[in-house]
């Protein structure tokens, strides 16, 4: 009889800890939502390198809550006259309660716990910056400097939104992250958040990278519908061929006129260049080449985890989730819209010779919205190669994004 009344004991405490008897119908709908990135990443690999993590931290933390759990303290009782029990005890702190001695036990927190503290503590998101900048050629925004105008257009749906969202009834810092979506630049997104309203962080990541995900799916129909076949057809001079003195003075000069002017946006804008110096001096192949491929994969898979891990239920269900991801949306379109309109005038005072398709590029999806200018370019044109010239505004929207982040950190009050 003993040995039945253990063994149904034992069964009762495996599903009093299961998620069968713990997990609420919060928890099964973003299951299901993760399932859905799941499909996008893999079957229609949108932006499957943070797509996939944040999907499988999400799965993972709404199957099994603690593995996000902050560490704790734990009273075990023992007795401080048994010599073994003092001795193994001696290095905690003890709690009297009564005629019983406690020691104050520190207990491990989950994994994500500690994984987190790299974006909590604004670490990733600025190392990403670093791979970026690594990887990113500023020979198309040098050789064409009004690239610069096309990339701060773009910039102006985040500020916008910042305004709308106030007038919805987000507080200035929760407005300032929800506005930041527009710039479609993931990592950023996240380094705002996490300074000005950290609650917001599932949702927000979450609506940055699926936006930047879907940038083939939203952008050409705002760039057909704010731009004649005329327009579309535009064929561009070639760019002109940058210097490798050019090259290694950007960067330099770059993050010393955004570090002085706006100290805020310095870390993103920092690494950023930092990459690409070591990329174009030609003398760091090694860290480089580091910073391209496996310092950037592994902090990738920190950040998409871990982001991702934010999203549960209790925090992701709710009518603000619907109210960001709307507002996001917002703010990712107008971006894109701006950025064409943009393009317009430089095609008027330019008399023909710039494409305003180029424009949409100016948000800082890198490399997808260059592509998708070239795309819906070449529809019109076989003969028309944009790719190039896009570029220049993309990676000018990389750097307006980050600007557009030490403007939000400096006036919004946390």
């Amino acid at each position: 009889m003993d040995i039945l009344n253990s063994f149904w004991k034992g069964i009762e405490g495996i599903f009093t800890s299961s998620g069968i008897n713990n997990l609420g119908w919060q928890n099964y709908v973003m299951i299901g939502i993760a399932c859905v990135l799941f499909f996008l990443a893999i079957k229609k690999q949108f932006e499957p390198l943070l797509l996939l993590p944040i999907a499988f931290g999400m799965l993972l933390v709404n199957l099994f809550p603690a593995i996000t759990a902050p560490p704790e303290t734990s009273l075990v009782p023992f007795d401080p006259l048994v010599p073994e029990q003092a001795e193994h005890y001696a290095a905690y702190a003890k709690t009297v309660i009564g005629d019983q001695t406690f020691a104050n036990v520190p207990q491990n927190g989950g994994l994500f716990y500690y994984l987190y503290q790299g974006v909590k503590l604004g670490i990733y998101p600025p190392l990403i910056f670093l791979g970026v900048g690594a990887m990113t050629d500023f020979g198309p925004l040098i050789a064409n400097p009004k690239s610069f105008i096309l990339g701060a257009a773009a910039q102006i749906g985040i500020f916008v939104t910042f305004i709308g969202a106030i007038f919805l009834g987000f507080t200035r810092p929760e407005a300032g992250a929800i506005g930041i979506i527009g710039g479609a630049d993931g990592p950023t997104a996240i380094f705002v958040t996490t300074k000005l309203a950290p609650h917001l962080l599932g949702s927000i990541a979450i609506a940055a990278y699926s936006y930047m995900a879907l940038v083939p799916i939203i952008q050409p129909p705002i760039m057909r519908a704010l731009t004649t076949k005329k327009e579309r057809a535009v064929v561009m001079e070639q760019l002109r061929p940058v210097s490798k003195l050019e090259k290694i003075i950007f960067p330099i000069l770059i993050v010393i006129i955004i570090s002085i002017l706006l100290p805020d946006a310095a870390p993103l804008v920092g690494m950023l260049m930092f990459g690409n110096l070591l990329k174009e001096s030609g003398v760091c192949d090694r860290l480089s080449k580091t910073a391209q491929n496996e310092l950037m994969n592994i902090i990738t898979i920190f950040l998409g985890t871990t982001v991702g891990a934010t999203a549960t239920g209790a925090n992701f269900l709710s009518l603000s989730t619907l109210k960001i991801i709307a507002l996001g949306l917002i703010a990712f379109m107008m971006g894109s819209a701006f950025g064409v309109l943009f393009g317009k005038l430089m095609y008027k005072f330019t008399g023909g010779k710039v494409n305003p398709l180029i424009g949409s590029a100016g948000v800082s999806a890198v490399p997808m919205a260059a592509r998708v200018s070239q795309k819906v370019g070449q529809e019109e044109n076989p003969g028309n190669f944009l790719l190039m010239h896009a570029m220049g505004p993309n990676v000018a929207g990389v750097i307006g994004s980050a600007v557009a982040a030490g403007v939000l950190l400096s006036v919004c009050p946390v």
